[in-house]
């Protein structure tokens, strides 16, 4: 994903749209990966193990800290955020198009009000995309100079050696099961689109 996002809007800069389209599926395949991941892979992975109530939010703003191994409150949030902005992004771009040369597998299937929707949500989305990154660079960064806490190594890892409770990860298979699951139904649901109909849009 740290690849793709850059290679979603280098592709757009230089208007290669076929090569932006095929980033864009794989962003959507690694987004549907991730969340199923959060239901059904490693412990501190899920949802269910890094996403706060607002009380423990709030507690962690006020410099209560976290002694979780996995998320700290507000970073799990800021994971369901970032996922969000990444499917919105994502979803929008199969209604798209550019100047009548190059419209989204899913352009024909809209009514042209949903259309101009999707366009700006595009638009909006990556500019939020934008923003959450460059917030979660500056968390990480801060974490990582000021707290000490080796959090990019961790990210590298998988894992954050020294730190109390951490579970075993989820298998490997698991994890490409998924992706080929995922990346198979995509192949499928947009196969299922609907072709060019000059009668019907204008």
């Amino acid at each position: 994903m740290v690849c793709l996002i850059p290679a979603a809007w280098l592709t757009a800069e230089m208007d290669n749209l076929d090569a932006h389209q095929w980033v864009g599926y794989a962003v959507l395949v690694l987004v549907v990966v991730r969340m199923l991941w959060g239901f059904v892979g490693s412990r501190h992975s899920r949802f269910a193990d890094f996403l706060a109530g607002p009380r423990r939010v709030l507690a962690y703003l006020r410099g209560a800290g976290s002694d979780s191994p996995g998320h700290n409150p507000l970073g799990g949030w800021s994971v369901v955020v970032m996922l969000s902005l990444l499917a919105l992004q994502a979803v929008s771009g199969l209604f798209n198009n550019e100047d009548a040369l190059f419209q989204g597998p899913l352009y024909y299937a809209a009514e042209p009000a949903l259309r101009d929707a999707m366009g700006a949500v595009h638009e909006v989305a990556f500019n939020a995309l934008l923003a959450m990154i460059a917030l979660h660079i500056g968390a990480v960064l801060y974490h990582q100079l000021r707290l000490k806490e080796r959090l990019v190594q961790a990210m590298l890892r998988g894992s954050a050696p020294g730190r109390a409770g951490q579970a075993a990860p989820a298998p490997a298979w698991l994890a490409v099961v998924l992706l080929l699951a995922a990346g198979l139904l995509l192949w499928w649901g947009l196969g299922q689109a609907p072709q060019p109909d000059p009668g019907r849009w204008g």
